[in-house]
């Protein structure tokens, strides 16, 4: 499994990039918002990743954050949302945009999303708004995490993730782990903590 790229940014198209990384080139499916965010050609860069394995292929998706990812897995997870179809949603929105539109169950702002229709918009609502639980909105109706973003709290969720808790489990155990334990505390320790506080919820 390959999880994250640092390397050279080789190459941009409208839908992938080239990473090249120790003489190796990577073809990296990505949205339009990180395929922008990257940069310009010849600089560095720094992915996030998902592998897709199938019978007739082999395909990596790059993301500019460890939320972009989270959210690609979930709406991956959704029946009829490909890889492609969630790269077109997250092209459109953000992970906060997103969170915000399936907590109000907006399919019309996820039907913007090119290839989404209202019945498959309204179901990615009915089937994520359980499995992101674990996210809240802010102040003034913003997204945000449970656990706070970066750092070791976002090392902790996705490393639970991993493990195969869901987003919003993973999310939830680490903001409880990160209350408890002092501001410095290191990765293993929040990984250690959080997940005792999930298997006991």
């Amino acid at each position: 499994m390959i999880a994250r790229l640092t390397g050279t940014l080789a190459e941009t198209t409208a839908d992938h990039a080239v990473i090249d990384v120790g003489g190796v080139g990577y073809l990296v499916q990505a949205s339009s918002r990180t395929l922008t965010a990257i940069g310009a050609v010849g600089g560095h860069v720094v992915l996030f990743t998902e592998m897709q394995v199938r019978e007739d292929a082999i395909t990596l998706f790059g993301f500019g954050s460890a939320d972009e990812r989270d959210w690609f897995r979930l709406l991956t997870s959704v029946q009829g949302v490909g890889g492609r179809v969630a790269l077109a949603i997250l092209s459109v929105l953000d992970p906060a945009e997103l969170l915000r539109a399936v907590a109000n169950a907006d399919k019309a702002m996820i039907a913007r999303a090119n290839g989404v229709g209202p019945k498959l918009a309204m179901r990615i609502v009915n089937e994520l708004k359980d499995k992101a639980g674990g996210l809240v909105l802010g102040p003034g109706g913003a997204a945000a995490p449970v656990a706070k973003a970066g750092g070791a709290g976002a090392d902790a969720v996705s490393a639970l993730i991993n493990l195969g808790f869901r987003p919003g489990e993973a999310s939830s155990a680490v903001a409880a782990a990160s209350e408890e334990l002092e501001p410095g505390a290191t990765l293993d320790a929040l990984v250690r903590l959080a997940l005792r506080k999930a298997s006991k919820a």
